[in-house]
């Protein structure tokens, strides 16, 4: 009876980890842009929907980047701060500089742009803007779709950004992860995982930001009750060398907008 118990206990903690790894080992790593854009007023986002919509996805398509994501923080529908989180996947950091080359030769995309790229400058798009490169986990180096079946109003999509004290103490929580199996948790409760990545560039270093999407606010729950509770994470949470390693996390809900690739 003891061995019946024990088994799945083992399998989850040593074989799913060690077949996890293997599939990820050599992988190239993604890189991430995330766009942030802070806003006040209805007439605002809709400058930059019609901007994202219109010119700039369709051109990035045409690029073959095929999954941008757009979100918009559930807050918004309560807060004056509002804001929207343009994600795109990216195969190198030159793609950064070799995008906006492309867009500023790109006929189509300037024709397609000029409600956003021409606003006066007491009347602008958006409050302010910043750019967050993120450069994925080793044991997950490339993003995924999220396999959902309800509408998109009613997913949410949370991105949780953990900051630590030290550079050092940063490479102890990717470490977590990664090698000490955090993210074969997620996976094995069906977080239905975006991306893991650390922050290359961005306001707030060190860093790591991770997304994980949920059918809805009760699945997004469910979902973490049992997180709390499993007996992988338990053991691993309890470790001396995994203590004090997040000094400040912050949490967003989002929602996709309807023309949002995923």
């Amino acid at each position: 009876m003891k061995t019946k118990l024990l088994l799945p206990l083992f399998v989850i903690l040593f074989i799913v980890p060690q077949f996890i790894r293997s599939q990820s080992k050599g992988q190239p790593r993604e890189f991430y842009q995330l766009t942030v854009y802070h806003y006040n007023t209805i007439d605002q986002e809709k400058i930059i929907d019609n901007y994202l919509q219109g010119a700039l996805i369709p051109a990035l398509h045409e690029m073959k980047i095929k999954s941008v994501g757009v979100f918009k923080a559930i807050a918004n529908d309560t807060s004056a701060n509002k804001t929207l989180y343009l994600f795109v996947p990216l195969k190198s950091l030159n793609a950064v500089d070799e995008i906006n080359t492309r867009l500023m030769r790109n006929n189509k995309f300037n024709a397609n742009n000029k409600e956003y790229a021409d606003v006066l400058h007491n009347n602008p798009a958006y409050n302010r803007m910043e750019t967050i490169l993120l450069k994925a986990f080793p044991l997950a180096p490339a993003m995924k779709l999220p396999n959902l079946k309800s509408a998109k109003k009613q997913r949410i999509y949370e991105l949780r950004s953990y900051e630590s004290a030290s550079e050092k103490i940063f490479r102890n929580k990717v470490h977590m992860f990664n090698e000490g199996g955090e993210m074969e948790i997620f996976t094995r409760l069906n977080f239905n995982p975006v991306f893991y990545s650390e922050v290359v560039a961005g306001g707030k270093m060190p860093n790591l930001m991770y997304m994980t999407t949920f059918e809805n606010k009760e699945d997004r729950d469910a979902h973490w009750d049992a997180f709390r509770v499993d007996p992988a994470w338990k053991r691993m949470s309890s470790l001396p060398e995994y203590q004090n390693n997040v000094s400040h996390s912050d949490i967003t809900f989002l929602r996709p907008a309807d023309y949002s690739d995923f």
